[in-house]
């Protein structure tokens, strides 16, 4: 037996499965595109993230969360369908199909049978099922998303106006403790200057410290300036109404004294304002953030004692945001908030700034997000390779692919081997790259010239089992069990498919092309 009668036989037979394997990666394509197993495996592998452990991913909290994930408007521009009539009528057969496994399966009700999940009106009631889902969500969105489902940019904002509240009252407080002082030593000393000058300075104070103190924490507060802006725009005030009083005050040494506890007030919370907004905790750090979620932890109570004036406003903003975000964290999952806890202490280990910190969180959760993306990946290859075995031993069977009759067929059979040896040639000619459409078409034009050794005809039928068209069938259903070891064998080829088979072919044709060198190229 010759090198190249071997190579010809490898070359035919590699040539059978990659025309098999073509038709095997068209059926599981038809297959995942019905059933839109990447939407689902997706999501799936979305819930067991979120979850922290594939066995607590149908817990209601998680599926309502991913739900509420894949609401935003973010991950709903992901998702692209075409509208119309004639495209949405065979789209809502495939939704129907796709549907099927979820509806039969125990988590159905939880999912409110969908498993892409439904969309909710103003009441919180399910109001249309959603019936299909992004198959790829960047790691960019995908924490984008979860940060605002979390209320993150929300958490900072509320935060840091009550403290800012909390900080503009406690300035107008030792403002006003000052003045009260200079009022109370004007009434002692019964002199009518001193008594008018402590009431239009304490009159001034009100209209205009107090009132310009308000107006910038309602500009911040509808986000119109941020907390830099905000604390300079007070030291202005507090400015003009130093020299307001100090253009009008009356000869009087104790008046002189008030004039330098305003100006060393002024001088000790104004003059370096990051300093201040950093001693005052005006800018929460991330961790802190995140912490909020926990309603009962202790970072949470330590916030709830910042606010001592229960009358004040700054109380009742961050009262009022309590009371939400108590209502929020009892429906999240305790793996989200024990995750976030761990992202959020390792970006404020690196962070300066709250807004270093939120950009780090966010990072954090793009890596977390990338490499769990990439296990389910993994496990999605795995289950589509279980699913390409049992396709290809269906082909085998179908087709009657029996490994070793093709072999034996092809070792026999010299024009159906020079045929496909000629023809599998051309193909790796004209193909440089794997581009299965085009190697498909070419296939599909030699399939109609060549009979390849397969199929349930007469004569295949007869050279591999011996049966002949008017014998009784019952005489060769054992000769077919022969053929099972054949079959399993073609259906685990199959499954390998089609770029494998194209670059075998490739290799073996180029081996056999190529031929022995001559024997002084060798010798040199």
């Amino acid at each position: 037996m010759s090198i190249p009668f071997v190579l010809d036989v490898a070359i035919g037979l590699i040539f059978i499965y990659l025309i098999l394997s073509l038709l095997a990666s068209e059926i599981q394509e038809l297959i995942t595109t019905i059933l839109q197993w990447r939407a689902v495996h997706l999501k799936k592998s979305i819930e067991i993230l979120v979850a922290g452990d594939a066995t607590k991913s149908e817990d209601p909290s998680v599926i309502k969360l991913v739900n509420d994930l894949y609401e935003h408007p973010l991950i709903k521009s992901v998702n692209q369908e075409a509208k119309g009539f004639l495209t949405t009528l065979p789209r809502k057969f495939i939704w129907f199909l796709s549907s099927l496994p979820v509806k039969l399966s125990l988590s159905g009700e939880k999912r409110t049978k969908t498993i892409f999940g439904y969309t909710e009106n103003q009441e919180g009631d399910t109001k249309t099922q959603k019936h299909s889902a992004p198959s790829y969500i960047p790691a960019e969105t995908f924490a984008t998303t979860l940060m605002e489902t979390l209320g993150i940019p929300t958490l900072v904002q509320k935060l840091t106006e009550s403290r800012l509240m909390n900080f503009k009252d406690e300035q107008l407080h030792e403002i006003q403790k000052i003045l009260l002082k200079l009022r109370e030593y004007a009434n002692n000393q019964a002199n009518d200057n001193l008594t008018k000058f402590s009431d239009s300075i304490y009159a001034e104070f009100t209209e205009k410290v107090e009132l310009g103190f308000g107006k910038i924490i309602e500009d911040f507060c509808k986000e119109k300036v941020d907390l830099i802006t905000s604390i300079d725009r007070m030291a202005l005030i507090v400015d003009k109404y130093i020299d307001t009083f100090e253009l009008d005050m009356p000869e009087d040494e104790n008046i002189g004294k008030v004039l330098q506890r305003l100006k060393f007030l002024r001088k000790d919370i104004f003059d370096n304002v990051e300093q201040t907004i950093s001693l005052r905790g005006l800018r929460p750090n991330i961790n802190e953030v995140v912490q909020l979620i926990n309603t009962g932890s202790d970072i949470h109570e330590e916030f709830k004692n910042e606010f001592n004036d229960k009358d004040s406003e700054a109380y009742q903003t961050f009262e009022y945001f309590s009371k939400k975000l108590e209502e929020f964290s009892k429906k999240l999952p305790p793996s989200v908030v024990a995750n976030m806890s761990i992202l959020a202490k390792r970006a404020q280990r690196k962070a300066k700034t709250t807004e270093e910190g939120i950009y780090i969180l966010k990072k954090e959760l793009e890596e977390t997000f990338d490499n769990s993306m990439q296990r389910a990946s993994g496990v999605y290859k795995r289950n589509a390779k279980g699913v390409a075995i049992l396709i290809g031993l269906s082909i085998a069977v179908i087709t009657n692919a029996d490994a070793f009759h093709i072999v034996g067929r092809l070792s026999k059979d010299t024009g159906i081997r020079s045929a496909i040896v000629t023809n599998a040639g051309q193909i790796v000619e004209n193909n440089s790259s794997v581009d299965l459409a085009k190697v498909k078409k070419e296939t599909d034009q030699v399939l109609t010239e060549i009979a390849l050794p397969i199929g349930w005809n007469d004569v295949n039928l007869e050279q591999q089992f011996n049966w002949k068209p008017h014998q009784k069938k019952g005489s060769a259903i054992f000769r077919v069990l022969t053929a099972i070891p054949g079959w399993i064998l073609s259906g685990i080829a199959i499954a390998m498919g089609a770029p494998f088979w194209f670059d075998l072919l490739n290799k073996i044709v180029n081996v056999r092309n190529a031929g022995k060198p001559p024997a002084s190229s060798a010798k040199d």
